[in-house]
């Protein structure tokens, strides 16, 4: 293979906010470094396409650059490295349980990337692989495309495939089956959203476009929140409706219905709901289920579970369900101008109607595809 390739593209990734540190260790970080070296040894290799993540600034990252440099002066990979398998020998050396193992890694990722200022894992570690390809493009042009939060389908192969519940599809997936009872979030942010396919034709029409030209880094931001944003209160109403049209159903075979949902614009006001509306209900149960030699242990258990997943979805997307800026792409549209007019290898975010798209596309795409 090493005579035969010249052209990589990388997208293995987990995209989990919460991901295990050593895994999102392993793949988004580590894993671009192998693929690198892979590429080092390739004769004649040209190009080298690395999919990260478009939730950051539209500028190249450098090895030791953290977003909190007030606080840490330096990130080090090797550091990380013996930190994550320090942790391990140490839970191995306890006996803990796997369950335990696998909370354990999920909290340091999460201590890890916020004290170097990103907000979850999943970006955290991304920025580590774009780091670690900093040594490849002495030889190799790289492209680093950069999505924002990857929907189903537009139109190719087929509108509205999609594989896996990840992202925002998971909060339509709570909602839906009635787990999710409010919504946390300022109502005039913007969510960044682009369909899957429009990310593949960025790729396509960059690698064409790149060829043969000199060798450098180049960075594309692919995303909606400039030319075609949506609104949080907008994608709220077009769950509501959809879902009120398309109930899921419960395990019995009967359709969920849900509610209009309150909607807590701030964290302060999700906190106190929470207090207020559920706590003193599964303190109460907790006590009958004292007094009664647990008779109501699965109901305490259940009605805990559900207020412990509340709290972690809103604090898994809290940077983005309270973020008011937009994300540069105009290296992105000067590459949109080479083929401007054609319907091919479209990805201009401007030509999504976005309530069409919702309720025509991506929902019943989740609901056929996502949860079959």
């Amino acid at each position: 293979m090493w005579q035969e390739v010249d052209i990589i593209v990388n997208s293995a990734a987990t995209t989990k906010f919460d991901e295990r540190y050593d895994v999102a260790m392993g793949i988004n970080a580590l894993g671009a470094m192998h693929v690198q070296k892979f590429a080092r040894n390739c004769s004649k290799i040209e190009m080298f396409v690395h999919v990260s993540t478009g939730l950051i600034p539209e500028k190249p990252f450098h090895m030791g650059e953290t977003l909190d440099g007030a606080k840490i002066s330096y990130l080090d990979i090797d550091t990380e490295k013996r930190i994550v398998e320090e942790r391990l020998r140490g839970l191995e050396a306890q006996n803990a349980t796997e369950l335990e193992i696998a909370s354990a890694m999920r909290n340091l990722g999460t201590d890890r990337a916020k004290l170097h200022g990103w907000p979850n894992t999943y970006v955290f570690t991304k920025a580590i692989g774009e780091m670690l390809l900093e040594k490849l493009e002495e030889n190799v042009k790289l492209i680093i495309v950069r999505p924002t939060i990857i929907t189903s389908t537009y139109k190719e192969p087929f509108s509205g495939w999609t594989e896996g519940i990840r992202t925002l599809d998971s909060i339509f997936v709570a909602y839906g089956k009635g787990k999710l009872k409010f919504f946390v979030g300022d109502p005039n942010s913007t969510l960044d959203m682009i369909p899957g396919d429009m990310v593949v034709n960025s790729m396509l029409v960059a690698m064409v476009v790149h060829t043969n030209q000199p060798s450098h880094r180049l960075i594309y931001h692919i995303g909606s929140s400039l030319r075609n944003p949506l609104k949080y209160e907008d994608m709220r109403w077009l769950m509501y409706n959809y879902l009120t049209e398309n109930p899921l159903l419960d395990t019995g075979g009967k359709p969920i219905k849900v509610e209009k949902g309150k909607i807590l614009e701030t964290m302060a006001s999700f906190h106190r709901y929470i207090a207020i509306r559920y706590l003193p209900f599964v303190q109460m149960l907790k006590l009958v289920n004292m007094i009664l030699c647990n008779h109501f242990r699965n109901l305490h258990a259940n009605a805990r579970r559900r207020i412990d997943y509340s709290i972690r979805l809103a604090e898994l997307y809290k940077p983005y369900l309270f973020f008011h800026g937009t994300f540069d792409d105009t290296t992105t549209e000067n590459l949109r101008t080479t083929i401007r007019g054609s319907e091919v290898f479209n990805f201009d975010p401007k030509c999504i109607q976005w309530d069409e798209y919702f309720m025509n596309t991506h929902f019943p795409g989740i609901t056929k595809y996502a949860l079959k």
